[in-house]
């Protein structure tokens, strides 16, 4: 939205210049992109006198013109120059504009050099139109009034030094696509004093010839209300200097007298107009949803075809108009228009926003009608309308012709005296409140110790009590915020505000950082192929507007989409990677069908390049570490972890992954290394591993200390002893451990496997399917030192519990 001061001061008597409106424009949330000074573009240009021109004596076109210029101001003395001009009216003692060496001339996009033309010293132009993007005229240079003020600038004189301001309008403002709206704001915010002109109703000299019908499924929502009226007896001429001034500095071209005045009121008062020439119309005219396939020829020129559902403004030819986008070039105004009719109409703003984006259609009216205009101003900017036309073009207006009803918009709400206060934080009086309201065009009443707020017909976007707060802060300023700390609900220090699985959360976060794993956050939605890899994909979780194809479902698992970061770092030549990520998986559409996952990927190998160890890629060993770190981080005791391989997933190879349960049940975590057919549907060059935690699943410890333990040291000898056991070659090791370290809780410090021998060697000395296990034990004792006696015990009951839940046997 773009506006001249002069402009703006129309509406708003004031004495602020163009800064200090901007700051407080982009205050009150209309926010300023750009402010265009003339000054800075045609600053230089000043009005001078050619004392003679000469013919140039080597180019018949050419004049050799000396100029008197006024350098230091038209206070100071004059300066003679030497222009070489090619324009056909330089002539001796003309009065034009002249741009000195240095000048950057706006209309060519070059800065001015003294130069030599055929032979002859050229020391500036005297500039054309066109030359100061005034207009497309260049057929010669701008010729001066005698009286014209020698010496001073151009811009002065003729007008032209008006800043443009360009503000960005939100679409919850359409009241601000209108100069006056935009006046409102300012006048309210103290800027000045709001002097928007009434509008006058003119009355009509005769009944309107051209009839309105607004066909019955269109009313009321689509159009509540057409008012037109006939205009017969116009001079459609070119529009006066200051509207074309106007006009050109928003950006628009003056194209002649009748369009320009829509044009003008459409961005004046946000109230889009058109004009039918009247004697094109074949019969009166008809609003009504297009049956689909209507063809029109737009005022662009371009023919669109209707969809059925879009509304028309037809004659008994057919469209003559888009309604609320564009007219049509059959009964557009020319410069042989006589007889206009007028149209003011309100539109509904979704059926305008459809059309406009289905013909792929951008004009100022749709842009305003889609944002919604104001209703109730619809008869006033046909009077408004007409009132122009007669005053630019003439002729006589006939009594307006009314279709249909103002649509009721009136709603008030109630304010508290105090809700300004405790929604924003600023503090103002309530007669400040009330001022301010009122100012802004709303209506104010006293209603048991609060204000009843009635809304206008041009503000749309109010729809409760927190919109008025919003309007009493914007215009109040909300840079007068200070910060304050929050109360707190008692006192004391605060307690704590984190929830037991977000502690959870994070505490799993830094321990897979700790052991190397890079985080990484995905989205949530992923492809309905890999949802089904992992155990997923069904309706229940599908998105019913997902953003794009490779998205269309809810993830069962946190793997997909850490394969899919791997498989985009490896097409990047990245191949050794340890990615984490913790977050929400879902098995349902319901509340309550997700649970919380911490899942840890890692491909290549386990250890980066270097001259000391050698490397090996990483095997389900390292994701079975990954797992017991976290899990002894977050309490469980890892010694009582069972590893079992029943009830695999499918996207687990099914001979190296594993659960680790607490308890035949509660299945903690799935660690391993992942199917190769699942690597390659993934574009994964494998092997992979990964370790992926139920958290939902780990219970919380017994202990709430949030502290470290004492530590329980012992004076006395710890001691240790080896074990080797032989036993079947499929039982686990840890079930070796596992029992060694319950024969005795109270002295057995440490279980570790050391040594495994298996294989054909094994099977050679030891028998067929059996395999050999070496393990150390320690004994710590506290309160006294072990006897040798002691110590035998304890190494029988090793063996004992060994042998009762293994089957194995102390190797001979």
């Amino acid at each position: 939205m773009k506006f001249t001061l002069s402009w703006l001061r129309d509406h708003l008597d004031t004495t602020a210049g163009a800064a200090e409106i901007a700051e407080a424009l982009t205050d009150m949330g209309l926010e300023v992109e750009a402010v265009s000074d003339p000054a800075e573009t045609l600053g230089a240009f000043t009005i001078v006198r050619v004392i003679e021109a000469m013919p140039h004596p080597d180019a018949d076109r050419l004049r050799v013109c000396r100029v008197e210029t006024w350098p230091q101001g038209p206070d100071a003395a004059p300066a003679e120059v030497q222009v070489v001009c090619g324009a056909p009216n330089a002539r001796t003692g003309m009065i034009g504009v002249f741009a000195p060496p240095g000048t950057h001339i706006p209309g060519t996009g070059l800065d001015l050099k003294p130069g030599v033309i055929r032979g002859v010293e050229s020391n500036g132009m005297l500039c054309s139109e066109r030359e100061l993007m005034l207009s497309d005229d260049h057929e010669g240079i701008i010729e001066l009034p005698a009286d014209a003020p020698l010496g001073s600038r151009y811009i002065d004189y003729a007008g032209l030094n008006d800043p443009v301001i360009e503000i960005a309008v939100t679409p919850n403002r359409p009241d601000a696509l209108g100069v006056a709206g935009i006046a409102r704001d300012l006048a309210a915010r103290g800027l000045g004093r709001l002097i928007t002109p009434a509008v006058t109703p003119v009355p009509g000299g005769f009944p309107c010839p051209v009839t309105v019908r607004i066909d019955e499924d269109v009313l009321p929502r689509g159009c509540p209300i057409f008012a037109g009226r006939l205009i017969r007896g116009v001079r459609n001429g070119p529009s006066p200097d200051w509207l074309r001034r106007r006009l050109r500095a928003i950006g628009l071209r003056p194209i002649s007298a009748l369009v320009d005045i829509t044009n003008f009121v459409t961005f004046d008062r946000a109230r889009p107009l058109h004009v039918f020439d009247a004697d094109r119309l074949q019969g009166g005219l008809r609003v009504h949803f297009a049956k689909g396939g209507e063809r029109i020829t737009g005022l662009d020129d371009k023919e669109y075809t209707l969809e059925a559902g879009m509304i028309a403004i037809s004659d008994e030819s057919g469209p003559e108009s888009i309604a609320g986008v564009m007219g049509g070039a059959a009964t557009g105004c020319t410069e042989e228009t006589v007889n206009v009719f007028l149209e003011s109409a309100y539109w509904d703003p979704v059926m305008i926003a459809q059309t406009g984006r289905k013909l792929k259609l951008h004009t100022d009216a749709r842009y305003r009608f889609e944002r919604g205009v104001d209703p109730a101003f619809t008869p006033a900017g046909l009077e408004l309308g007409t009132r122009m036309i007669l005053d630019l073009c003439g002729g006589e207006a006939s009594e307006p012709e009314i279709a249909g009803a103002v649509p009721d918009t009136a709603r008030s709400y109630r304010l508290d005296l105090d809700r300004t206060r405790r929604l924003v934080g600023l503090d103002v009086p309530p007669p400040e409140q009330r001022r301010i309201l009122q100012a802004l065009g709303f209506g104010v009443k006293d209603a048991d110790g609060a204000m009843q707020v009635s809304v206008p017909s041009w503000r749309p976007d109010v729809q409760g009590e927190a919109d008025l707060v919003e309007e009493i802060a914007r215009i109040t300023s909300l840079s007068g915020l200070k910060g304050q700390p929050l109360a707190r609900p008692v006192p004391g220090v605060t307690p704590v505000v984190l929830t037991p699985a977000q502690r959870r959360a994070a505490l799993v976060r830094r321990g897979m950082a700790a052991r190397g794993l890079v985080e990484c956050v995905t989205y949530s939605f992923i492809s309905e192929r890999a949802a089904e890899l992992f155990g997923g994909g069904g309706d229940a979780v599908r998105l019913d507007n997902p953003i794009s194809s490779e998205m269309t479902h809810m993830r069962p698992d946190l793997l997909p989409g850490l394969l899919a970061a791997a498989a985009r770092n490896q097409a990047r030549g990245a191949n050794r990677l340890a990615l984490f990520e913790v977050g929400p998986v879902f098995h349902g559409g319901q509340p309550g069908e997700q649970s919380t996952q911490a899942a840890a990927l890692r491909v290549g190998d386990n250890l980066p390049r270097n001259a000391f160890s050698p490397s090996r890629p990483a095997d389900a060993f390292d994701a079975k570490g990954d797992a017991e770190a976290l899990l002894a981080a977050l309490g469980v005791p890892v010694e009582r972890l069972m590893v079992l391989r029943d009830d695999l997933p499918g996207w687990m190879h099914p001979g190296r992954a594993a659960w680790l349960s607490l308890g035949p049940k509660n299945r903690l975590a799935l660690i391993g290394e992942l199917h190769p057919k699942v690597l390659e549907e993934m574009d994964v060059k494998g092997p992979a591993v990964a370790a992926t935690l139920y958290l939902d699943r780990v219970p919380q410890p017994r202990s709430r200390a949030t502290g470290r333990p004492a530590l329980r040291a012992s004076d006395y000898q710890a001691v240790e002893r080896d074990f080797a056991f032989v036993l079947d070659a499929g039982v686990p090791a840890g079930e070796v451990l596992r029992a060694a370290r319950g024969a005795d809780k109270t002295l057995i410090a440490d279980v570790e496997l050391f040594d495994i021998f298996e294989g054909a060697a094994a099977e050679a000395q030891l028998g067929p399917g059996r395999k050999s296990l070496a393990v150390g034990v320690r004994l710590q004792p506290m309160d006294r030192t072990l006897t040798d006696a002691e110590i035998e015990a304890v190494g029988a009951r090793i063996v004992a519990a060994v042998k009762k839940a293994t089957g194995g046997v102390l190797r001979g």
